[in-house]
C-alpha cells in the first residue's frame, strides 16, 4: 500500500539525523538527470548529455557545496519520489529532459495540497525589481519576483555563462537544463533564505551609504562643492556623501562610441579648470567625514587623451594596442585588470570612497564579448569586487574595505552588489506612487537597497511633491537626492520654500536619529535575508489584508510606512488616506504619537509637516541624537524610545554595531546589545543588557536616554535600584530618563511604576 504524501512528509521530518542511505544524500544522479536539494524549499534540476553536469558557478548560483538538508528518497521502478519537510517531488526517469510528463511536485498551501508541473504559470506573482527607471514617469512592468501566492517559483539558469576564476565562459553545449525550483507555500521568509543558500547572502554595506547624499548633474567648481557642504551645515541638514557627477573629468576626445551625441561621457582625467586640486578637496571633505563618490561611464575605456593612457597602453602590451586605441573589453581579464587600475588608481589614492557605475550602453554593447551575458550584471560583479580593497583612505591599510556598488539592477544574483541606483526617473506624483510600490516588491528579488533620485531626476518642480518624496526617503535605504542639469532644478532642500525647508529638515534629522535602528536592520538583511523595505505579506502571509496595500511596507521589524503619494488640500496641504495596521500590537505615529489599533484600518490625516510613519508599541526602538554626520558619528549616547505596550508584553530588539566600513565583521568583530521592554500591570521596565562582542573603534562607555511616550512624570522611577527623576517632554508627550555615561559591559535596568487609575 502506497504511503500518502502527508505520511511521507512526516517520515522525512521524523527521520532527521537517522542513518539511512536515502537520507544522507542531497544529490541524486539518475542517468543524464541530476537532482540536488539545496534547502527543504529549493531543489536544483539539471539535465546534461553524457552527465556533463555543471559544478562551477554562474552569476546567479555561486554557492556550490554539500548542502545540509534532509531528503527522503524512495524508488518504485523508474519512478523516484523525493520528500522534504516542504515538498514532495516525483520524477519519472525516462531518459528525457525535465518536462510536464516526467516531473511533478506537491506541497501544502493554506492547508490544502497543491500540485505543480514544469509548464505551470505564475498567476499570483508578487512582482520583483526592474533594471532602471530611466525616463520613466509612472508604472511600468516589473520582473517577476521570487515570492508568489502560488507558493512556488522557478528560476531558469539554463545556458547562463560559467563564472570561474574571475572570468565568464560559455557553458558546455551538453548542459541542456539548469532549473531552480523554490517551493515554500506561504513561508516567504524561507524562500528568501533559500535564495541566499544558492546565490549568497546580501553583504553588509558600508554604513555611510545609508546616510544623506547630495548629487546633481552640474558643472560645479571646487568652491561650489565647498559651498554645498557648508550650506548643509548652515541650514541644519545632515550630510554624509557628496557625489561628483560626470563634469569632474575632461570631456574632449577625438575617438569613442560616445553617448547622447557626444564622446565626453567616458573620462578619468580630472578637469582641473573646475577642480584644480582634487586631492586637496577630497582631503578637506574627508576631515569633515564627507565621503566623495565619482560618476563614470566606462564604455569607451581609456583613450589617448587620458593622463594615464601611456602607462595603461604600455602595461596592456602591443598585442592590444598595435591596431590603435583598444576598445573596451569587459570579457578580457587582461584588459580589465589594467583598465580598472589605470582608470581609477589616481583618484582612489586621493581618497575617493567608491565609484558610481552609470552604465547605459547596452544598446551599443549588448553582450560582454565572447559570452552570452549582458554588460550590466558582469560589470556590477567586477566593480563590487574591485571596491573591496585595502582601506588606505580610512587610514587602515592592514584592513579591507567592504564592497560598495552603486549601479543599476542586474537581475538575479545582483543582490550581492549593493547598493542599487534606480536611474533617471521623471518627477511627478504618479512616479512617486509607483516608486513606493517598486521599492517594496524589489525586495522579493533580493534588491534590498535602492538609492532613488528623491524628487525625480527630470521635472518635479513642485515643492509639495519634493517634500512628500523626501518623507518617503526617510524610509529608504539611503536619503539621496539627484537632478538633471538645469539652472532651476537644484534639490538642495533649503531652496524650496520656508515651510518645505522646515518639513524636510525634520525628515533629515529624523533619519539621523534613526541610524542605529537602520543599521541594525541592515544587519538583519544580511543574516536573515529579509528586505529592509518589505511587503506586509512577508510578516503576515495568512492575512488577506496584507496583500491589498501596495503603498504600505515594513521598514525593518518595528516601523510601518505608508507615504503620502498625492497632492494635499487646504492651507495645510492635508492628505487623508486609509492605512491598515497589522495585528499583534498597537502602532504609534512617529510624528504625533497618536495610537492606532493593530488589525484594523484607520483614516490617517497628514498635513505637509507629517508623514504616515508608525512604530510598534511595546518594543525598544534604538535611536541617537541628531548628528551632522549621521552614519559616522560615534554612538556615545544611545536613545531608547518605547511606545506603550500591552499588559504582558516582553519584547527584545537587538542593537547591532561594527566599524561600519571594513570586512572585519566577517571575522566576528562586531557587537550586539539586547534591549528589552516589559509591561506587567502598572509596572514598565526597560533592560539594557551587557554589550557582547567588540570591534575596532568601539565606544567603551556611553550615555543613555530612555524615552517613554505616554508615561507621566508622577511615576516612580529607578535605575539599577536607585530612584531617579525624569522630565516631561512635549515633543514625545512622555517622560525622558537620562543616564550618565556607563560602561557598555554593565547591565542597566530601568523600572517605572505608574499610579493605578481608578
Amino acid at each position: 500500500m502506497k504511503k500518502t504524501w502527508n505520511n511521507l512528509r512526516m517520515a522525512a521530518v521524523l527521520a532527521f539525523g537517522m542513518a539511512a542511505s536515502g537520507l544522507s544524500a542531497r544529490t541524486f544522479i539518475l542517468g543524464n538527470s541530476r537532482i540536488t536539494f539545496i534547502t527543504e524549499n529549493l531543489v536544483r534540476l539539471e539535465y546534461a548529455n553524457r552527465q556533463k553536469f555543471l559544478n562551477d558557478s554562474t552569476l546567479f548560483a555561486v554557492i556550490r557545496k554539500d548542502y545540509d538538508v534532509a531528503v527522503n528518497h524512495q524508488q518504485e521502478g523508474r519512478k523516484h519520489i523525493f520528500t522534504t519537510s516542504a515538498m514532495r517531488l516525483e520524477f519519472d526517469q525516462d531518459g528525457f529532459p525535465f518536462g510536464q510528463n516526467n516531473l511533478r511536485a506537491e506541497f501544502m498551501l493554506k492547508g490544502k495540497k497543491q500540485g505543480w508541473c514544469l509548464t505551470d504559470g505564475q498567476s499570483g506573482n508578487l512582482k520583483g525589481a526592474l533594471c532602471t527607471l530611466d525616463g520613466v514617469g509612472g508604472p511600468v512592468e516589473r520582473e517577476e519576483g521570487l515570492l508568489s501566492r502560488n507558493g512556488w517559483y522557478l528560476i531558469n539558469d539554463t545556458g547562463k555563462d560559467v563564472y570561474k576564476n574571475g572570468t565568464l565562459t560559455l557553458r558546455d553545449r551538453n548542459h541542456v537544463q539548469d532549473l531552480y525550483l523554490f517551493i515554500y507555500g506561504t513561508d516567504y521568509k524561507a524562500a528568501l533564505k533559500s535564495l541566499a543558500a544558492i546565490s549568497g547572502p546580501v553583504p553588509m554595506t558600508r554604513k555611510y551609504v545609508h546616510g544623506a547624499w547630495y548629487c546633481r548633474w552640474w558643472q560645479y567648481t571646487a568652491q561650489d562643492y565647498r559651498d554645498l557642504v557648508n550650506g548643509y551645515h548652515e541650514h541644519g541638514f545632515p550630510l554624509d556623501i557628496m557625489v561628483f557627477d560626470m563634469d569632474w573629468h575632461k570631456k574632449k576626445f577625438s575617438t569613442g562610441t560616445g553617448h547622447a551625441y557626444t564622446r565626453g561621457w567616458t573620462g578619468y582625467s580630472w578637469n582641473r579648470e573646475l577642480i584644480p586640486d582634487p586631492a586637496g578637496l577630497i582631503a578637506e571633505f574627508k576631515k569633515k567625514n564627507v565621503h566623495v563618490v565619482l560618476n563614470e561611464h566606462p564604455h569607451d575605456g581609456l583613450r589617448p587623451e587620458e593622463d594615464a593612457y601611456k602607462a595603461f597602453a604600455r602595461d596592456l602590451g602591443t598585442e592590444h594596442t598595435q591596431n590603435g586605441t583598444p576598445v573596451f573589453d569587459a570579457g578580457d581579464p587582461h584588459y580589465m585588470s589594467r583598465f580598472m587600475k589605470y582608470a581609477h588608481q589616481e583618484s582612489d589614492s586621493m581618497g575617493v570612497a567608491f565609484w558610481w557605475l552609470d552604465w547605459q550602453q547596452d544598446y551599443a554593447y549588448p553582450l560582454v564579448r565572447g559570452t552570452s551575458t549582458k554588460h550590466l550584471p558582469w560589470l556590477n560583479e567586477i566593480y563590487y569586487n574591485y571596491s573591496m580593497r585595502p582601506a588606505y583612505s580610512e587610514g587602515m591599510p592592514e584592513k579591507t574595505l567592504r564592497g560598495a556598488g552603486f549601479s543599476r539592477w542586474g537581475g538575479w544574483g545582483d543582490h550581492r552588489h549593493p547598493i542599487q541606483f534606480s536611474g533617471d526617473a521623471v518627477g511627478n506624483w504618479e512616479m512617486l506612487r509607483f516608486e513606493v510600490d517598486l521599492t517594496t516588491t524589489s525586495g522579493n528579488s533580493g534588491c534590498f537597497f535602492w538609492a532613488h533620485d528623491i524628487g525625480g531626476f527630470y521635472d518635479g518642480m513642485d515643492p509639495e511633491l519634493y517634500t512628500r518624496w523626501t518623507q518617503f526617503g526617510l524610509l529608504n535605504s539611503s536619503l539621496r537626492i539627484h537632478s538633471v542639469a538645469g539652472k532651476d532644478n537644484d534639490r538642495r532642500p533649503w531652496l524650496w520654500g520656508e515651510r518645505e525647508e522646515k518639513a524636510m529638515r525634520h525628515i533629515y534629522q529624523l533619519r539621523s536619529q534613526l541610524m542605529p535602528y537602520v543599521y541594525s536592520s541592515v544587519r538583519q538583511c544580511h543574516t536573515d535575508m529579509l528586505p529592509l523595505n518589505r511587503g506586509l505579506y512577508i510578516e503576515q502571509p495568512e492575512a488577506e489584508e496584507s496583500y491589498k496595500h501596495p503603498e504600505e511596507f515594513y521598514f525593518g521589524d518595528l516601523i510601518l510606512g505608508a507615504p503620502v503619494t498625492q497632492a494635499g488640500t487646504g492651507p495645510d496641504k492635508t492628505v487623508e488616506q486609509e492605512v491598515w495596521f497589522p495585528a499583534g500590537c498597537n502602532w504609534y505615529s512617529l510624528f504625533t504619537g497618536k495610537a492606532y489599533e493593530g488589525g484594523k484600518t484607520a483614516t490617517v490625516s497628514s498635513p505637509l509637516e507629517e508623514s504616515p510613519v508608525f512604530v510598534k508599541g511595546g518594543w525598544p526602538l534604538p535611536l541617537q541624537p541628531v548628528r551632522e554626520r549621521m552614519a559616522s558619528a560615534p554612538l556615545d549616547t544611545l536613545v531608547i524610545r518605547c511606545y506603550p505596550g500591552q499588559n504582558g508584553d516582553r519584547n527584545t530588539y537587538t542593537l547591532y554595531e561594527d566599524d561600519g566600513i571594513t570586512l572585519d565583521y566577517q571575522k566576528g568583530q562586531y557587537a550586539t546589545t539586547a534591549l528589552t521592554y516589559q509591561k506587567k500591570d502598572t509596572e514598565t521596565s526597560v533592560q539594557i543588557a551587557s554589550t557582547q562582542g567588540k570591534y575596532d573603534g568601539q565606544e567603551k562607555q556611553r550615555a543613555y536616554r530612555i524615552e517613554l511616550p505616554g508615561v507621566k512624570v508622577s511615576s516612580k522611577i529607578s535605575v539599577n535600584g536607585k530612584k531617579v527623576r525624569a522630565r516631561y517632554s512635549e515633543d514625545i508627550q512622555g517622560i525622558i530618563i537620562p543616564i550618565k555615561k556607563t560602561d557598555i559591559r554593565k547591565e542597566i535596568r530601568i523600572r517605572i511604576q505608574e499610579k493605578k487609575t481608578e
